[in-house]
């Protein structure tokens, strides 16, 4: 019997670092339980049965029947399978794989990119046929040697995304257990919502736990507590990873100096920018960008 592959094989782990795409077809389910955890990829999955996804150890949802459903790398979170049918798919893919879309607002509004959003979705019969049909386009896609295939295959992740955000899904809620649970999920989403910075004239504003905590309208160390709490990092730290993922992606990406990309991080001086870059990667910006 086939199990639907909550987590990547040693083969798909392969695959994600070679292309940073994999996508397969889940024949059978088997009930079991993954560990919870923060995962490397994106992922979504076309699921048969019922299945419960928990997401921060407290807040859960449930997919019964043909459910579509998406989960991203920045939120920890664990599946049970307790029941499963013929039928169903996933794809896989990386952070970089995604990047050329990235900063297309269609995604950045979409479930793949919400902290505190809805991820899953239950199908109509019309639904499912569609986004079956675009799951088996992607698997014959994968098998080609078409030059522009990565390019094909993320214009299909925009399709099953634009699909989802045609869906009403009222049939399910994250119910939060605690208030800690919904603060840090608020700051995850503004957190996220920050970015990706467009232009040099509209720097970062949220720079601080102060800033979100301003923000969220909740004293700065009721949400300090609160994320550590759900998510074992502090505020401070999951701004600093935030921004040192931009930083990574503006050197890379845009051809602004040193100096600009500083100051549109919301650093007051570019030295400032390159000691804190250097101490988060190792690296200072230019030598980075060189490489």
């Amino acid at each position: 019997m086939k199990t639907l592959h909550t987590f990547p094989t040693l083969e798909l782990n392969d695959d994600l670092k070679l292309k940073g795409f994999r996508v397969y077809e889940a024949a059978l389910c088997q009930t079991g339980h993954s560990m919870f955890g923060r995962r490397h990829f994106y992922k979504i999955v076309l699921s048969t049965g019922k299945t419960v996804i928990t997401y921060t150890d407290r807040s859960s949802v449930e997919l019964d029947g043909v459910c579509l459903y998406f989960a991203n790398p920045h939120i920890p979170y664990s599946v049970d399978i307790l029941s499963g049918e013929p039928g169903g798919y996933a794809c896989i893919f990386t952070e970089n794989f995604i990047k050329p879309l990235e900063r297309s607002e269609i995604l950045l509004q979409s479930p793949l990119f919400k902290a505190d959003g809805n991820p899953a979705f239950r199908l109509t019969e019309q639904q499912r046929v569609k986004i079956t049909g675009i799951f088996e386009s992607m698997i014959a896609e994968q098998a080609t040697n078409y030059v522009y295939k990565a390019d094909l295959l993320r214009n299909y992740i925009q399709l099953i995304v634009h699909e989802a955000l045609r869906m009403q899904p009222e049939d399910f809620s994250i119910h939060y257990r605690n208030a800690s649970t919904r603060i840090t999920n608020q700051f995850l989403d503004l957190l996220e919502r920050q970015f990706p910075i467009e232009s040099i004239t509209s720097p970062l504003m949220l720079k601080t736990a102060q800033d979100y905590a301003n923000q969220l309208a909740v004293h700065v160390n009721y949400l300090n507590r609160a994320v550590k709490e759900e998510t074992g990092k502090s505020t401070t730290i999951h701004i600093a990873d935030r921004v040192t993922t931009e930083a990574t992606v503006l050197l890379q990406h845009t051809d602004w100096s040193v100096a600009e990309i500083a100051y549109a991080l919301g650093f007051e001086y570019p030295n400032y920018f390159s000691n804190f870059f250097k101490k988060m990667t190792g690296n200072i910006p230019k030598a980075y960008r060189t490489r």
